[in-house]
């Protein structure tokens, strides 16, 4: 009943700062105001309110939800201890299979192959004199009085 009533005064109150904010030639924030103070009145009309409070001061909905804590604590304690251990048996009989099995064996060996010997340099080309490699850089300079 005094949540009922507190939703109904809280649509009211906001439906008035609505009024008050399309008065001030600001509908777009009005209408987003006005869809915001009418969900406490739906949630009132369709019983939501009713539902919220029964549940809040039972004392059999906070055991149901210990009861719940408990199941979700579980559940998580043995995901972490199988994590930890590595799979079940199935898994880790699986995962050994795999680990023996190659993909494709022969595609690791050549590159093991040239892992091994050194790399080759290609042959360096000659460089320039370095008067050429800077006769741009002096004609920009010469074009700024520097």
């Amino acid at each position: 009943m005094i949540a009922e009533t507190v939703c109904s005064a809280a649509a009211a109150a906001g439906l008035g700062i609505a009024a008050v904010t399309a008065y001030r030639k600001r509908f777009l924030a009005a209408a987003r105001l006005a869809a915001y103070s009418l969900v406490p009145l739906g949630l009132v009309m369709t019983g939501v309110v009713d539902w919220v409070a029964d549940t809040a001061f039972s004392p059999t909905a906070w055991a149901g939800f210990g009861v719940l804590g408990v199941s979700w604590m579980l559940f998580a304690s043995t995901r972490a201890v199988e994590r930890r251990r590595g799979g079940t048996r199935k898994e880790r009989r699986a995962a050994r299979a795999a680990q023996s099995e190659a993909i494709a064996p022969a595609a690791s060996a050549p590159s093991l192959g040239q892992a091994s010997r050194p790399a080759t340099r290609p042959a360096a080309t000659p460089r320039a004199g370095a008067g050429e490699d800077f006769s741009d850089i002096e004609a920009i300079l010469k074009k700024h009085g520097i």
